[in-house]
């Protein structure tokens, strides 16, 4: 036990650091003075039951008083603290695997035990979000061959839970993203599931779009269940459509994510393990992944397509999947909705058969459950898609949504945005580009996927004709500041949508 001089009372300060330990301490704290504690060092913060590695962040004002520490939400959530509690305050034991980091910083290969060490410190909050970039940029740019990429999958797949189905086939579907609208996990899980597939689908929320499977489920019905909670609708119904973060499946990916977001590298090995170790971690033993291509899609070229779907199938076989890259097209947005509950619009038509479903969202799902079916080998080679095809069209797809929806305890229906702006074409001619990337902005900036009523409708395809004055999209948002913010980001951006 440390001496007494390095003991605080715990306070209460409501500071949220997404995944990162902070620790708070007055500038003149008798600890800070004693000990040489500086901004930003890496301390060691304990009770009597457990102990973690935060960040300090020095405090000049009052809001804490002498004798009183602070900690981020996520620290004092792991440290099970409350107000007024002793915490013990130490200098930082060396941490081991960090020169496993430094390591691959000068790019010396890696095996599997220096990242499974990685990765075990990651999930322990060992690391700052400084290790992390560290790690991720050193990592990032083709620095990775096959058999890292296969270790560091595995280490994340060890790191935390695996289910276990009981199941010979369970199969499961994937898609690499960046291209906006691109909803057709929940119409390939009513398909399968509906034809008597296991299909457990754990989603994300989104990270950089305007709306993931699990923001676009969460309109229709609960997607935050616990694993047994899971295990029952599974059994049920063959399938789930859930938020996959109560489920602890290679909890170190979803930590990577956010510090890649921010530092906006896609490193493709990362990408590689994060896919294919929640894949494998969920209990899927057959997987279909979805890869788009476009310019303006997360991967551009037919040459970084190929080399990602040699790369995807060959780590898949090292850690036990088949796997099915299927290459589409990324040139534009698919169905009409952008944005959770417009999403989940488009969705419902499609396995409800309606007229006006779009569909290049009803042939893209169709495509991918046709390919899903094959790959379980339960549907003989080239029947796949008449039989996803009889599925949706005889209603069973639509059903089996239904009931899982209802097993997952709601299935409520879509609503409409309270503020509504439409955007029309400029000039006459020919629609010959949709900026992907702007487009899920603008979605992003009128509120999604936080609110979720709001996004884009959009009402033009590449290669339709327009007149000038012709309805091109509609901006859609829960409260006039946010579509305001859209307007803004609009008008200082000509190129959203190119008409010739």
């Amino acid at each position: 036990m440390e001496e007494k001089s390095n003991i605080l009372k715990y306070k209460s300060l409501g500071i949220y650091t997404q995944n990162e330990n902070v620790v708070y301490m007055r500038e003149d704290c008798h600890v800070c003075i004693s000990e040489g504690f500086e901004a930003l060092t890496r301390i060691r913060v304990s009770n009597m039951s457990s102990s973690i590695i935060a960040s300090l962040h020095i405090i000049t004002s009052e809001v804490l008083r002498q004798g009183e520490i602070g900690l981020s939400q996520i620290a004092a959530k792991k440290l099970k603290v409350w107000d007024g509690e002793t915490l013990y305050v130490s200098h930082l034991e060396p941490i081991e695997s960090l020169s496993f980091v430094r390591a691959k910083i000068y790019n010396q290969k890696l095996g599997y035990t220096a990242y499974k060490d990685i990765i075990t410190d990651i999930i322990e909050g060992d690391y700052s979000n400084i290790h992390l970039s560290a790690f991720i940029t050193a990592c990032a740019g083709d620095r990775m061959d096959i058999d890292e990429i296969s270790d560091l999958t595995k280490a994340m797949i060890s790191s935390g839970k695996q289910l276990d189905w009981k199941k010979e086939i369970v199969v499961d579907k994937h898609c690499i993203g960046g291209l906006p609208g691109n909803r057709t996990t929940p119409i390939v899980v009513a398909i399968a599931a509906a034809y008597g597939l296991t299909m457990p689908k754990t989603s994300s929320r989104a990270i950089t779009s305007p709306a993931g499977t699990a923001d676009t489920m969460e309109v229709l019905t609960n997607v935050t269940l616990s694993g047994e909670e899971i295990k029952r609708v599974v059994e049920q119904e063959g399938g789930c459509l859930v938020w996959g973060g109560t489920a602890q499946l290679s909890p170190a990916d979803d930590i990577l994510i956010k510090v890649e977001k921010a530092l906006d590298i896609d490193s493709e090995g990362q990408l590689i393990a994060s896919v294919l170790s929640k894949k494998a971690a969920a209990g899927a033993t057959h997987v279909v992944i979805d890869i788009p291509v476009g310019k303006t899609a997360k991967v551009r070229s037919e040459e970084a397509v190929q080399k990602l779907k040699e790369h995807m199938e060959a780590v898949g076989n090292a850690v036990g999947l088949k796997i099915k890259v299927v290459i589409t097209d990324g040139s534009q947005p698919v169905g009409r909705g952008i944005g959770p509950n417009l999403e989940a619009v488009d969705v419902l038509s499609v396995l409800q058969n309606k007229r006006d479903a779009p569909q290049d969202l009803k042939e893209r799902g169709l495509l991918l459950a046709g390919h899903l079916l094959e790959l379980s080998e339960k549907v003989e080679t080239g029947k796949g898609l008449d039989t996803a095809k009889e599925l949706l069209e005889s209603g069973k797809a639509y059903q089996k949504f239904e009931a899982i929806c209802k097993a997952q305890g709601r299935f409520s229906k879509t609503y409409v945005a309270p503020y509504q702006f439409e955007m029309h074409a400029p000039k006459r001619g020919k629609v010959k580009k949709i900026n992907n990337r702007k487009i899920a902005k603008l979605a992003k900036l009128s509120g999604a996927p936080q609110s979720k009523l709001a996004g884009i409708s959009m009402n033009v395809r590449l290669g339709d004709e327009i007149e000038k004055g012709g309805l091109l999209y509609i901006l859609h948002a829960e409260t006039n500041g946010e579509l305001n913010y859209a307007l803004e980001y609009y008008e200082n951006h000509d190129d959203i949508i190119t008409i010739q």
